[in-house]
């Protein structure tokens, strides 16, 4: 018997946020809003789109992640029409949050090459 507790994995659609290192859903969010502003749902469905339907983030995981990085001065927001016609909050990058992504990003990619080298060892 192992001596680790195994999680059962998600259930297909549940929410991506546990799939995902702590840390990664923030990033994502930066890069996918340093191509242009975008409303919650809009992010969400981006992220879906282009990691070909891998990342599924639920509302209760977007918006407190949203709500943090505002905080943390990466992102702001504003009204706006959508292409609906109706108001959302759009989010935006700022500057802060510009110089913030190259540098999870860097991070991400030194992490990432680390781990494939021990996972590529024989």
């Amino acid at each position: 018997m192992s001596p680790f507790k195994s999680s059962p994995r998600p259930a297909a659609g549940a929410d991506a946020r546990s799939d995902l290192p702590q840390g990664t859903l923030d990033l994502l969010i930066l890069k996918v809003l340093a191509l242009e502003p975008l409303h919650g749902y809009a992010i969400a469905q981006r992220l879906q789109q282009v990691s070909r339907d891998v990342v599924q983030v639920q509302q209760g995981t977007l918006y407190p992640a949203l709500h943090r990085l505002e905080q943390q001065g990466w992102i702001k927001a504003a009204w706006a029409e959508t292409e609906t016609g109706r108001e959302a909050k759009f989010y935006e990058l700022t500057a802060a949050g510009r110089e913030q992504l190259e540098k999870e990003t860097a991070n991400w990619s030194r992490l990432s090459a680390a781990i494939n080298l021990v996972l590529e060892t024989e």
